[in-house]
């Protein structure tokens, strides 16, 4: 089968920013060499850092192996949501060793999805409920997934005590929701979905999240910003999405990029670069 065409490389933005969630396996690196050739193309567009993101326990595995090939790539490790079914004390161990990796930035991607029927809510709850106090025993960022679930990811949240850095990755909802993520202290990350010609109520809430509170993402190899959507995602095209956010905010790119990447160096305790 033919490989897609990818979108081509966007000119590099003024500030390099961090792709802060994206999945350089399921993007299909293998090897060093495959991480090394994506990264070496994120950073042709100003997308000079990344975070891999596990999803299941060997993915987990392999991010945290991948975070030491090169020094531009840091993880985050956690068991998905819909993978939460079978999740005993043997997966909490590992989870917990792979979390605890020097180059592991956050715990993530974790939450609730109720979209899919994988696994049954209360499952979920309990497991959200674990990395929440994962993340706070590691001192590590806790990178949410929320999807069809606002109310209960929330209380959740309120209920366990949130860690001093949440992230709501690929953040789906609207300008109320934003609004009590913001007034609580969370970080919202804007992902191609803002881009998208169908997310009005996404594109209120971006509007009004402060400048010390968001991210920019990819979540590749999935939602490629338009006008590419359908097409295969990588993190270089985490530069489309803060043009898109810079125009939607009516704010220069270097302003969007600029706080997109001290955000990232602080929210991940990343390494200071220029």
């Amino acid at each position: 089968m033919k490989e897609r065409e990818r979108p081509p490389i966007p000119d590099r933005l003024p500030v390099s920013v961090v792709d802060s969630h994206t999945h350089l396996d399921a993007c299909g690196a293998v090897t060093a060499a495959d991480v090394k050739e994506m990264v070496d193309r994120a950073e042709l567009a100003g997308v000079a850092r990344v975070v891999t993101v596990a999803d299941d326990l060997p993915s987990a595995r392999w991010v945290v192996e991948a975070s030491t090939w090169d020094g531009r790539v840091f993880g985050a490790v956690a068991l998905h949501p819909t993978r939460t079914k079978d999740f005993g004390d043997a997966e909490k161990s590992e989870v917990e060793r792979l979390a605890s990796a020097p180059r592991v930035v956050a715990v993530g991607e974790t939450g609730l999805d109720y979209y899919w029927d994988y696994s049954p809510h209360d499952v979920q709850q309990e497991a959200f409920r674990w990395h929440i106090d994962l993340a706070k025993r590691l001192g590590k960022a806790l990178m949410i997934h929320d999807r069809d679930a606002h109310e209960d990811v929330l209380r959740l949240l309120e209920e366990e005590g949130a860690p001093d850095d949440v992230v709501f990755h690929c953040f789906s909802g609207d300008a109320a929701i934003a609004k009590r993520c913001v007034d609580a202290g969370y970080v919202l990350s804007f992902a191609g979905p803002v881009t998208f010609k169908n997310a009005a109520a996404l594109r209120e809430a971006a509007r009004l999240v402060p400048s010390e509170q968001f991210l920019v993402e990819t979540d590749a190899p999935f939602l490629t910003p338009h006008p590419f959507r359908g097409q295969p995602n990588e993190p270089y095209c985490a530069a489309y999405t803060v043009r898109y956010l810079a125009a939607l905010r009516g704010v220069g790119v270097h302003e969007i990029a600029e706080a997109a990447r001290n955000n990232a160096d602080r929210i991940f305790r990343l390494p200071t670069v220029t």
